[in-house]
């Protein structure tokens, strides 16, 4: 995929996510955690995380706005504010969830290991 490709995933992306992240935030206090964070992994995440691949060795400028879409999401889950301290915490030990940078390694990882052992990719 060339640059302007990735350019134009990159910049959609988050487009998509942030209108839906601020819908959920309106009504975040109807719904627990449990039921929060199934809702922003079905929708939000999940659109993050889909064809991510494209992005391995990219540059930190190139996969930060897809981070702050996933840190939104996460002080979504836990019903926390833009500034509040802590954020890096409640990714990786309540939520998680990793960064971007290192999602797009384990989904890589996890496709040559599947390929390696001759297993479906579907799953």
């Amino acid at each position: 995929m060339y640059f302007g490709a990735k350019r134009r995933y990159i910049n959609t992306l988050p487009f998509l996510s942030f209108p839906f992240l601020r819908r959920l935030r309106r009504v975040r206090c109807s719904f627990d955690v449990h039921s929060a964070a199934t809702l922003v992994r079905a929708s939000a995440t999940s659109r993050l995380d889909y064809c991510n691949a494209i992005l391995a060795g990219s540059p930190y400028s190139i996969t930060d706005k897809l981070q702050r879409a996933l840190n939104a999401a996460a002080r979504i889950v836990s019903d926390t504010r833009k500034y509040d301290r802590g954020l890096s915490h409640l990714l990786h030990e309540e939520v998680h969830w990793l960064d971007v940078p290192q999602q797009v390694q384990f989904k890589l990882r996890a496709t040559v290991h599947r390929c390696l052992r001759h297993t479906d990719l579907r799953h």
